[in-house]
């Protein structure tokens, strides 16, 4: 599967199938709803700084998935097997963070 990083996309395989996950606008307000955080600014602070819990990578994945069309939800998630395991699952929360608040080039 190919993803376009300068349009923010990170793929992300999950029970060996591949999806593109994306944050745009409504996925950013929906992420920023499901977190207990005041900004979207104070979660980029905890990924930069390793401070970041398991459930900040969980609901960032979860928005980009559904900002790339995936219908599914935090839950469907839960026993699946994303593809690197933690260490992987926390790398795509990071890309889809870092893309998504960078201008493409």
């Amino acid at each position: 599967m190919m993803v376009n990083p300068c349009a923010g996309e990170v793929a992300v395989t999950i029970d060996g199938e591949c999806f593109v996950a994306k944050l745009t606008l409504g996925a950013l307000a929906s992420l920023e709803a499901e977190l207990d955080t005041g900004t979207l600014i104070d979660l980029v602070e905890r990924f930069e700084t390793g401070r970041y819990r398991g459930r900040d990578v969980l609901a960032l994945i979860v928005a980009g998935l559904q900002g790339g069309g995936w219908r599914g939800c935090a839950d469907d998630l839960l026993s699946a097997d994303i593809a690197g395991g933690p260490v992987g699952a926390a790398t795509v929360a990071a890309q889809l963070l870092s893309r998504a608040f960078t201008p493409p080039p």
